[in-house]
């Protein structure tokens, strides 16, 4: 068998692969034998039909078995021979085998990209000092208190405010006639001043009784969201059935106590302090990788294999089809197709793609291995980041052998980090304090 390698490029190679003609001739003697032994032909016992009746027979099915194996079996000669270390499935585009004379075929493959070695040691890297201030722990206290709010009914008689909630029926119409988008909606319960159908209609019920009924004209914008009801003018009719306010709950033990294992709202604090403590750990972490990416990737200019970045492509895209399953929305719906996202992703995808080149390349130069303890801790973090038993996440990789390989190799990865950040140079720095529209705000509003 003769091999020669032409570079497409540096991570590209066409593997021209001449197979002899005796190697051929041989494929398809067994092949015919067999088929001989097996073959129920009219006219002939079993066993007896001539190779000239098999051949105008089952010639063409015969000639694409043997094909199939010998171009497997060369392909795999071929690169045990050229001892190319490639990534993906071959593209192969081969001719009919005619089964006289030498046949010749072509192989694309994508290999994998060597390196330089890496310097890991040294790297300039700033790390954002973050902590969970008492402001973000009342930040949270009060979104939590506005999960637990009641609404109650007013005792005093009074007209609807703003802030208020009110349980309305309404209906709109268009040119004196019902508007399938405003049909009619009773006990519906809306707060004044959120702008839940549009402000001018909150508007119009300040100052409302119960009991009160009342008409709304809302000329809707072109922007409005509800594209139907784009630049629409409809004519509401309400009737307010009841006023309602917002009653929060005290801040207090008993408070805490309503939300779980807590005895004081102090433990409550100190829970909330340490899911931001631990989140302001990650948000250092997931900074101080980026930095490293970012000095490394500008350091070592590289060509990717396509077969890397579509494979990343495909991740990326996947979460986000499976984020939409989980709203019960899909993309199309939001005017996205698969197409525009891996033209709009395809940059992020490359880059994640360097990224996995490099990690392997310090993993392979600084011989980083992974310990039965490291595997351990790895399976018993993993349990406790999404509430499972120990024993379950075990039994789970060790029903799939490929996730479980990637699982270590994910580990490896954290090692190959850890390791550039303790040898690197950082400077500790305050983080920079955030202006107060830029808070988190604890009150949520909704999507109507």
């Amino acid at each position: 068998m003769k091999v020669n390698v032409e570079d497409v490029s540096s991570v590209k190679k066409t593997l021209h692969i001449e197979v002899p003609e005796e190697s051929v001739v041989k494929e398809l003697d067994s092949a015919y034998l067999q088929l001989k032994k097996n073959a129920q032909v009219k006219g002939f016992r079993p066993g007896k039909a001539p190779r000239s009746v098999l051949e105008r027979i089952y010639g063409k099915d015969v000639r694409a078995d043997v094909l199939s194996r010998l171009i497997q079996s060369s392909f795999a000669d071929a690169i045990k021979e050229t001892e190319l270390k490639i990534i993906g499935s071959p593209k192969v585009d081969p001719p009919a085998l005619e089964g006289k004379g030498d046949y010749a075929y072509d192989a694309t493959v994508e290999v994998q990209r060597e390196l330089e070695d890496i310097d890991v040691n040294g790297l300039d890297l700033t790390r954002t000092n973050y902590k969970a201030g008492d402001d973000e722990i009342d930040i949270q206290l009060q979104a939590l208190q506005k999960n637990m709010a009641k609404q109650e009914k007013i005792e005093e008689d009074r007209p609807a405010a703003k802030d208020d909630f009110v349980v309305i029926d309404y209906e709109g119409f268009k040119d004196g006639v019902s508007f399938s988008e405003t049909a009619l909606t009773e006990n519906f319960t809306l707060k004044i001043g959120e702008g839940h159908i549009a402000d001018a209609f909150d508007d119009k019920l300040i100052g409302m009784n119960a009991g009160d009924d009342r008409e709304i004209k809302v000329d809707f914008p072109d922007d409005y969201f509800n594209e139907k009801l784009q630049g629409h003018s409809i004519d509401f009719k309400v009737k307010l059935h009841e006023i309602k306010a917002e009653k929060m709950p005290e801040l207090d033990d008993a408070f805490a106590k309503s939300l779980g294992p807590f005895e004081t709202l102090e433990d409550l604090k100190n829970v909330i302090k340490d899911n931001l403590t631990q989140g302001y750990e990650k948000r250092i972490d997931q900074e101080l990788s980026e930095q490293i990416f970012e000095t490394l990737i500008s350091k070592s200019e590289f060509e990717v294999p396509e077969v890397m970045v579509e494979f990343e492509l495909e991740n990326i895209i996947s979460d986000m089809e499976r984020s939409f399953q989980y709203q019960n929305r899909s993309m199309e719906e939001v005017g996205l197709t698969r197409e525009k996202l891996s033209e709009q992703y395809r940059g992020i995808a490359e880059k994640q793609a360097r990224r996995q080149i490099i990690l392997a390349k310090v993993i392979e130069q600084e011989s980083l291995e992974l310990a039965d303890e490291d595997l351990e801790k790895g399976f018993a973090d993993m349990a406790a980041s999404v509430n499972q038993p120990l024993e379950q996440i075990k039994a789970f990789y060790d029903q799939d052998k490929d996730k479980l390989e990637f699982f270590k190799h994910a580990l490896l990865e954290k090692q190959a980090i850890k390791l550039i950040i303790d040898n690197g140079k950082i400077e500790d720095v305050e983080p920079v304090k955030e202006a107060a529209s830029d808070k988190a705000d604890p009150e949520t509003s909704e999507e109507v």
